[in-house]
């Protein structure tokens, strides 16, 4: 069966974006091997937020082969939006109810891992539900002393256990989790 990975960055503090929804602080360097990730999904879940913001972006023309080429292969994946709208998407299947049901019914189709891009409110849904197979979280070097957290209103402990250590360059460090059942 198909995973859901949570794969997204987080500061020293904990938090994924600052007080005003900033993400500058990410760090991306060649050798976090985020080219390999994306060859490992074929899909993408999105909030209707997050999908707004990020689900069709495209880079400036300034910018080199290499962002080009990582929002191609990004674009490339089948996208799901979690949505109370009920909106026609070309580029999107949007789902507005029976989210526990629908996520199970992908995870069984042919195909590979999933990505849980987020936004905060699709992340926070998703763990309170017990759909996250694998937490994939890179802890970036910065501490922002506020913004909107990880884990956040949790209803229970969520015990996890380490799979795999990697360290970057950029002192970012990936900590690779799988929930304890």
């Amino acid at each position: 069966m198909r995973k859901i990975i949570l794969d997204l960055a987080v500061t020293l503090d904990g938090f994924i974006e600052g007080p005003n929804g900033e993400i500058d602080w990410c760090i991306m360097d060649n050798d976090m091997g985020f080219d390999d990730f994306l060859s490992s999904i074929d899909t993408i879940f999105y909030g209707r937020i997050s999908y707004d913001a990020w689900g069709n972006f495209q880079p400036e023309s300034s910018v080199d082969d290499v962002e080009k080429d990582l929002w191609s292969n990004v674009h490339s994946k089948k996208k799901y939006v979690f949505s109370r709208q009920n909106r026609q998407d070309e580029n999107a299947i949007f789902i507005n109810s029976h989210i526990q049901t629908k996520v199970e019914e992908i995870k069984k189709e042919t195909g590979k891992d999933i990505w849980l891009y987020g936004g905060a409110s699709l992340i926070k849904t998703f763990i309170q539900s017990n759909l996250v197979d694998v937490y994939r979280i890179s802890v970036h070097p910065i501490a922002l002393g506020s913004g909107k957290p990880l884990f956040e209103d949790l209803t229970e402990q969520l015990n996890l256990k380490l799979i795999k250590t990697n360290i970057f360059k950029s002192g970012v460090v990936q900590l690779i989790y799988e929930p304890l059942k």
